[in-house]
């Protein structure tokens, strides 16, 4: 049982193992770092290829690290992969026409979330004056009710 248990965690262990390339310029390595970082794994859920276990994350990161040892710059290697797999491969896509929703959604819905926010404010404080217009107006007719009294009665003093 013990000697299952051991396997079964060792198997479990290397099913989280990335895999570390080392290049022989450091900054080589570093663009390599870089890239990784910048390049999204297509099968996983907003995940970088650096941090992905995926099979096919695996393969980017293998091809990225085969062109860097060929000497391509960063600027190709991105010009690949967006040539290949699309703006959809980069982590932050650069503003186009066919990302400019990508980019101004979420500017385009906090303003919404914003003008809905004012409107229910103005009109939660519009109810509230008026609320408070009516028993102004109401306390003012029992003043004066009270104030006719008085005169009526006349100055008993």
């Amino acid at each position: 049982m013990k000697y299952l248990l051991c396997v079964l965690f060792l198997i479990c262990q290397s099913s989280y193992a990335l895999d570390a390339r080392q290049l022989a310029d450091p900054i080589q390595q570093e663009n390599y770092e870089t890239l990784t970082k910048e390049l999204r794994c297509l099968v996983c859920q907003n995940q970088t290829i650096a941090d992905s276990n995926a099979e096919l994350a695996g393969d980017l990161r293998r091809q990225v690290y085969e062109m860097l040892e060929q000497g391509r710059s960063n600027a190709e290697i991105i010009q690949f992969m967006t040539d290949r797999y699309g703006d959809f491969v980069l982590y932050k896509p650069a503003f186009r026409g066919k990302t400019a929703l990508l980019w101004l959604a979420p500017v385009v819905f906090l303003l919404l979330g914003l003008l809905i926010v004012y409107g229910f404010i103005r009109q939660k404080r519009q109810a509230l004056n008026a609320n408070i217009k009516d028993q102004q107006i109401t306390l003012d007719s029992e003043k004066q009710k009270k104030i006719r009294r008085l005169l009526d009665k006349g100055d008993l003093s």
